[in-house]
């Protein structure tokens, strides 16, 4: 009797859990689990403006999706639009773009039949009866299906995992773009700036030879002392000997240059003309405000979109935590020759839950959240570092500026000081150390000035890749080369997806919201 009593006791506990299980699930159920996505604010910078703000924003362009042509050089127009087709980075990401593409479409066939079976067989042999040999062919076709129902939203949540992700390739396909256009004009600044240095030196170097033939001529002739010679020739050959290092700074340059171009490295033939030009260019400032200037820069939104896609991971783990139902059916058949055939289906819901897996997968939903909170905190950091490069660019800009406006100045008076110099010591009132000294101020003052000026230059572009431009006509172009295209669309499954357009520029679906 008491066993009786224990046993109803436990069917009852049983029966009330029972109830109180498929209630919940009831209660629960289409439930999609996991915390819905916010854009996360940096308020910190909602009233932030660049410190140099008003000393650079002396003009507006309504957009720069293509910002070095406002460098007016033709030749570096050409050499950013090559390197943004050909350059091997660049068709990575446009390969990722595809991969991406298809690990969305993979997260989108979860939301419906998850495994679909088919089976058949067709088997043939015989025996002996009765000193007869009779054969006989069985046949067998079989068809299974399995759906897992998406009760908690685990495959919607994977499917938003994926598309931010998706669209996170999608932006650091444009920060390679912003990347590779900002590397190819430094490098082209770069060389020009060298050759500038080289003509620079080599001009110097003939003053000072000059200086070296008259004071070799008055000593012979009695009428200077060795010093002057020999300090003459000091200076010239010290001159001379900083050529080596800057024509090998300058190959090095246009070997780097050949390289972001995919081409062999060495001097490139576009660039034989117009040796020494420095690029200029004024600073044409979008008219927006600087949390939007912000937004648009493609590594803000990669952070963003890599936050959005580990905030879905979060409702796919606590998914795990509740119990899976699945419809599953099955439709088979068989036959035998010269025999009867059969007809065999079965159909219905399956349910698993892990209910002494608790411990790992609470813990797994954790570990998610916390992966969350970590990436949350790249993203305020990747906007505080987008805001410091605007501001370091800004100010650096303004002051080369101001710093070349001095230098030129100084230059001129450099110039006219070796020229009294030199008409001085011919007319026997000043010594020579004078012209030494006119001669070592007017090439320092040079080399400054043609390095200040294409500081300015390098500073513009550091601005502008830190506005975050030069991205947008990136995707009006194809994603791999038209090798590449015709060798993928020789599988049929790789049409669709090279053949979808690119979001547009101003998609706001991609966008972020310092």
């Amino acid at each position: 009797m008491a066993w009786r009593r224990a046993k109803m006791l436990n069917d009852d506990h049983f029966g009330r859990f029972l109830i109180t299980g498929s209630a919940c699930l009831v209660l629960t159920a289409c439930t999609t689990l996991g915390p819905d996505y916010k854009t996360p604010q940096v308020p910190e910078l909602n009233q932030w403006q660049p410190t140099a703000k008003s000393r650079v924003s002396n003009a507006t362009l309504t957009n720069y999706d293509q910002w070095w042509t406002q460098l007016n050089d033709p030749t570096l127009t050409m050499l950013i639009n090559e390197a943004l087709r050909k350059n091997p980075d660049v068709k990575i990401a446009g390969l990722r773009i595809l991969e991406s593409r298809a690990q969305l479409g993979i997260a989108e066939s979860l939301l419906g039949p998850q495994a679909t079976i088919g089976s058949g067989e067709v088997i043939t042999g015989g025996q002996r009866r009765n000193n007869r040999y009779i054969a006989s062919t069985n046949y067998g076709a079989g068809f299974n299906l399995g759906w897992e129902l998406d009760f908690w939203g685990k495959f919607q949540r994977g499917v938003e995992s994926a598309d931010a992700s998706y669209f996170a390739t999608l932006a650091q396909y444009d920060d390679i773009q912003v990347l590779m256009a900002a590397q190819v004009a430094q490098l082209y600044v770069n060389i020009r700036t060298l050759e500038a240095r080289l003509q620079i030196t080599r001009s110097n170097a003939k003053i000072q030879r000059r200086s070296l033939d008259i004071t070799e001529k008055l000593f012979l002739s009695g009428n200077s002392a060795e010093l002057d010679v020999q300090q003459a020739k000091t200076q010239y050959l010290s001159t001379l000997s900083s050529i080596p290092q800057l024509e090998t700074s300058l190959n090095q340059s246009q070997n780097a240059l050949s390289v972001l171009l995919a081409r062999k490295p060495g001097p490139l033939p576009e660039m034989t003309s117009n040796t020494g030009v420095i690029p200029q260019g004024t600073l044409a400032m979008v008219s927006e405000v600087p949390a939007d200037l912000l937004r648009r820069r493609p590594d803000v939104r990669v952070a963003e979109r890599q936050l959005a896609a580990q905030s879905a991971l979060i409702g796919v783990a606590e998914s795990e935590l509740y119990p899976s139902i699945s419809l599953i059916g099955s439709v088979g058949i068989s036959a035998r020759n010269g025999g009867s055939s059969s007809l065999s289906w079965a159909a219905g819901p399956t349910f698993s839950w892990n209910l002494l897996d608790q411990g790992r997968l609470g813990n797994q939903v954790l570990v998610q959240d916390a992966r969350f909170l970590q990436l949350h905190e790249r993203y305020r950091d990747a906007v505080f570092q987008a805001a410091r490069e605007v501001d370091d660019a800004a100010v650096a800009y303004a002051n080369d500026k101001d710093e070349i406006a001095l230098l030129t100045q100084t230059g001129e008076a450099a110039n006219r000081s070796l020229t009294i110099a030199n008409t001085q010591y011919r007319e026997g009132m000043a010594d020579f150390q004078r012209v030494l000294d006119s001669q070592r101020a007017l090439f320092n003052q040079q080399e400054r000035l043609v390095n200040s000026r294409g500081a300015q230059m390098r500073d513009l572009i550091t601005l502008y890749k830190a506005l975050g431009g030069g991205w947008e006509k990136g995707r009006e172009r194809p994603l791999v080369d038209p090798q590449t295209d015709a060798h993928l669309r020789q599988r049929d499954n790789w049409k669709p997806l090279l053949d979808a357009p690119l979001p547009a520029a101003n998609s706001l679906q991609e966008g972020t919201q310092p």
